[in-house]
């Protein structure tokens, strides 16, 4: 897929607000709304999607970073098993094909629980298992993520930027909005007629309650794309160990950086976890020894290549 910089000043905008109107979006960028309509169409046809997720942060959810170790012939199945669940996202093949990484989310323990304790244990050709609560997050999904090189300009950004304006009402995601947010993660730009219909509601009411999730940061918008198609196919997890002391402003520091798209602090033998994106190995070099090598509290780093997504924010790939 070829992208010009209509193209990706398009995407840029829907990573600001994924259900910003074409008429808005025309507008802003100086063009008409058929060619808007047109070249979000042609880059929906192409693998370009916005999908809504829940904010497990804003919800309080149960939020965990699985690390699987299996042997090469198994990791795809189980990636594979692992993504059809409705609670895991970004289920990654890393090291080879031998690692499996996954974030999982829940409303409670049990969940997590069964899943830990009971299914991941029992399954056949599994080495390993390692669990890290997400304590903070610094920059992924709704959070951060500044940094990352744009084609707008600040004022283009400060007009699409979609802000929740009921920060300091509880979010609630409850049971009924499934079929709603099940509909926007499949298409997060469905039109107000086709999420009624999926969910039983009226217009009016769907429109409504999507103000409401969205106002309140339960549910936030995620662009997917394949990043080498933007140029980055150097995508790496890295796994770093920090000083407590320094934890905090190694993670604020990384969240400013345009290669990091996620990072968070974690329980377990590493304490900070990021994906990064370069356009190379040998960018990914230069970033790992001329950003991250001076900060301050770095002890140690591990870097594991991502090679394939199995799902990514949260439908299969």
């Amino acid at each position: 897929m070829e992208i010009d910089t209509l193209d990706q000043s398009v995407i840029d905008a829907l990573r600001l607000d994924g259900r910003v109107s074409f008429s808005t979006l025309a507008e802003v960028l100086g063009v008409s709304d058929q060619t808007v309509a047109r070249r979000y169409r042609r880059l929906h046809d192409e693998g370009v999607r916005v999908a809504a997720m829940p904010d497990g942060v804003r919800l309080g959810y149960d939020m965990w970073m699985i690390r699987l170790q299996s042997a090469p012939d198994s990791a795809a199945a189980i990636a594979d098993a692992l993504a059809r669940r409705p609670d895991t996202s970004w289920v990654t093949l890393a090291s080879g094909g031998t690692e499996i990484t996954c974030i999982v989310q829940n409303p409670g323990t049990a969940d997590r629980e069964t899943l830990l304790l009971q299914k991941l244990p029992r399954t056949p050709r599994l080495v390993s298992v390692r669990a890290h609560c997400l304590m903070h997050h610094f920059a992924g999904g709704p959070v951060g993520g500044e940094a990352r090189s744009t084609m707008l300009n600040p004022e283009q950004t400060e007009r699409l930027r979609y802000r929740p304006a009921l920060l300091d009402t509880p979010a609630v995601l409850a049971a009924e909005d499934g079929p709603l947010l099940a509909a926007l993660n499949r298409d997060g730009r469905l039109g107000f007629p086709q999420l009624a219909a999926a969910t039983g509601w009226s217009e009016s009411t769907v429109r409504r309650r999507l103000e409401q999730l969205r106002a309140t940061g339960a549910i936030f918008f995620d662009v997917e794309l394949d990043p080498a198609t933007l140029g980055f196919r150097a995508r790496f997890m890295l796994w770093l160990t920090v000083a407590p002391a320094h934890l905090a402003a190694v993670g604020e520091e990384l969240a400013r950086h345009p290669e990091v798209v996620f990072v968070a602090a974690t329980t377990g033998e590493t304490n900070l976890m990021a994906i990064v994106l370069c356009r190379n190995v040998a960018d990914l070099y230069t970033y790992v020894t001329h950003r991250i090598g001076p900060l301050q509290g770095v002890e140690r780093l591990e870097s594991v290549p991502a090679l394939r997504h199995v799902k990514q924010v949260a439908s299969l790939v």
